[in-house]
């Protein structure tokens, strides 16, 4: 899952090669940075130790919210990419935000996307556990899922790693919002355990890794410059108030009870 690149145009001879215009067109860290991330995540459960087992029992009670409201939720809360996921964080926020009306603060999220999820596939590759979906072939997801998808590694989440990742964004960009903006962040990670993608301990990895991942990135020259143009976007849509009305809906799916 990478973010989209947006590639500088070329200026005469100041043109930089294209790979290097794509690593810094996705990025805001780079390969070395993203390691280090990828290592500040311990080893996954040891499969049958007291934690495996108890994330595996809390995964079996989550079947009961197959095809509620809150499983629901969980299928649009699979959709991360940017000009899709802004939508996640309406209800929260109070007002609307369009990516096309907002192409810098869709550009901080296409980057944080490809960062968050990049340090997640850099701890993924150390070991492999199964998911909830692959552990049980059978087991219903609420999304779309091919037997590759099945068959893929479940620790640290990458969803959730990206979902934290990009509430602290809109936190920070949205201070006001900001315990709201961060418990989307977290409720995009309880989604993929609802769907059954991950397991307890996955997400709470992930989310832990998506928190360091924004911490760094917000460190950035890059980042810093982007924000002050996202934070000019966002007051342009609050003042428009543009509202969502899905909000009903998820506010019902929301105060549904976590088995």
């Amino acid at each position: 899952m990478k973010g989209a690149a947006l590639i500088a145009a070329a200026i005469g001879a100041l043109a930089v090669p294209a790979a290097a215009q794509q690593a810094a067109s996705d990025s805001y860290l780079d390969h070395a940075a993203l390691q280090a991330l990828a290592d500040t995540v311990p080893p996954a459960p040891v499969a049958g130790s007291a934690r495996d087992l108890a994330d595996i029992a809390a995964s079996d009670r989550l079947r009961a919210l197959e095809n509620t409201d809150r499983w629901m939720l969980a299928t649009r809360h699979a959709e991360l990419r940017p000009t899709l996921a802004l939508a996640h964080f309406d209800c929260a926020l109070g007002f609307r935000i369009g990516s096309e009306d907002s192409p810098r603060l869709t550009t901080i999220l296409e980057r944080v996307l490809h960062d968050a999820n990049e340090a997640a596939e850099l701890a993924k590759a150390r070991a492999h556990r199964p998911r909830p979906v692959g552990a049980d072939a059978e087991r219903p997801a609420c999304q779309v899922v091919s037997a590759a998808n099945r068959a893929s590694p479940s620790y640290p989440s990458g969803s959730a790693t990206v979902g934290s990742a990009y509430g602290a964004l809109i936190a920070a960009l949205v201070p006001d919002k900001a315990a709201e903006a961060t418990r989307v962040g977290h409720e995009i990670g309880v989604s993929r355990m609802v769907c059954a993608m991950h397991y307890p301990s996955d997400v709470a990895e992930g989310e832990k890794l998506g928190l360091i991942a924004f911490q760094r990135i917000a460190a950035t020259p890059e980042y810093q410059a982007d924000a002050v143009v996202a934070r000019q976007e966002i007051a342009r849509a609050r003042a428009a108030g543009l509202t969502s009305p899905a909000c009903a809906a998820e506010r019902a799916a929301l105060a549904t009870p976590i088995p």
